[in-house]
């Protein structure tokens, strides 16, 4: 006999899922034990509960998921061939009419917005100190985006305005914000993005206490210390509007020991799984929650709150690294909403998390 918790493990589905599952009759446990109501599961049941996760990940109705575990079982080799041919054609037809509403919302861009490769003619000079924009880098270049298929994520956004430069970048799961001083700026706000071999070229040049010169010239970006340069060409992709991005609602507020926070998730309970919203990838998850004291709990998998938000464990340890402070600020929200990674001095420099969405 298995565990609920071991048999999620065990078959690639969470222990919300194995519950809902139960409870709509679909895949219910061996036994279940009539005092703590914790659920058992027999050993045959692992060859179900891996068929129900593959036919999950395909997107089947739970209708006909529960008629092809009964033919499964029945050993009804025709029903259940029936079932996943019509589902995959429904696959099929679903996939034609997503391309061709994409092809209508990428001619309506095309006709709406300038050409992406219409070259920058203005010129953009200031100072920075070169402290806070290493400062700046090091706070977001873990949140940079590495999909090929997605170019314009693919670098840090230099965004000017005022007496600010404020530094951005994001993956689609996380994002991070950071800003710097400059000076010597007095025209209209620029944007340019700045690709991620460029940028590190930067942060490796950025190693004195003096300023850093930055200048964008079209699309060329250069930077220059005292004695040393670094240039090349900005990325040609619009970056998205973080500003709409971080408007966030209040949430709840915890300050965390950053070592001993690191600590409990790197020793605490784990949830392994397989997620659609993060590209289909086993990623490990942590289930935090906040007490009515305003302390955050790693909890144990199975402890179960809906208030909980479950976390990409390896992208919340970057972010704690990136946040560079003893003490850090974590605001969380309903589950669904981004966990916010602040830094107590400077609550313009942070990060957001998104949460990970269990199968219901």
């Amino acid at each position: 006999m298995r565990s609920i918790g071991e048999m999620a493990r065990a078959g690639g589905l969470g222990v919300s899922a194995l519950r809902f599952y139960d409870r709509a009759g679909v895949l219910v446990p061996a036994w279940v034990d009539p005092v703590s109501g914790y659920r058992w599961y027999g050993p045959g049941q692992l060859e179900e509960v891996r068929l129900l996760a593959r036919l999950r990940r395909a997107g089947m109705p739970l209708a006909d998921i529960r008629l092809v575990l009964a033919g499964w079982a029945g050993a009804d080799g025709d029903l259940v061939r029936g079932l996943l041919q019509a589902h995959l054609r429904r696959l099929e037809r679903g996939l034609a009419d997503a391309h061709s509403e994409f092809s209508t919302l990428r001619a309506i861009l095309d006709h709406r917005e300038h050409p992406m490769t219409a070259p920058r003619t203005t010129l953009t000079r200031l100072s920075v100190p070169a402290p806070e924009l290493a400062a700046a880098l090091d706070a977001v270049r873990f949140a940079a985006g590495t999909d090929a298929e997605l170019p314009m994520l693919g670098g840090i956004l230099f965004d000017v305005e005022g007496e600010e430069l404020h530094l951005v970048a994001t993956d689609r799961y996380r994002m991070a914000v950071a800003r710097a001083r400059t000076t010597g700026h007095a025209g209209s706000g620029t944007q340019v993005v700045v690709p991620l071999p460029l940028a590190d070229a930067m942060r490796a040049l950025l190693t004195g206490e003096g300023a850093a010169r930055l200048t964008v010239d079209g699309d060329r970006v250069t930077l220059e210390t005292d004695d040393r340069q670094t240039s090349g060409r900005s990325l040609g992709h619009e970056f998205p509007d973080y500003r709409r991005l971080i408007q966030l609602p209040a949430g709840r507020r915890a300050h965390v020991d950053t070592a001993a926070f690191r600590e409990a998730l790197e020793t605490g309970p784990i949830r392994a799984g397989e997620t659609r919203e993060q590209d289909g990838e086993p990623v490990d998850l942590s289930v935090l929650r906040v007490t009515e004291q305003g302390a955050v709990l790693v909890c144990d998998d199975g402890d179960d709150d809906r208030n909980d938000v479950v976390v990409n464990r390896d992208f919340l340890l970057h972010a704690l690294t990136a946040g560079a402070r003893d003490g850090l600020i974590l605001e969380l929200g309903a589950p669904t909403a981004p966990l916010a990674i602040r830094r107590p001095d400077d609550e313009g420099v942070f990060s957001l998390l998104m949460p990970v969405r269990l199968e219901d």
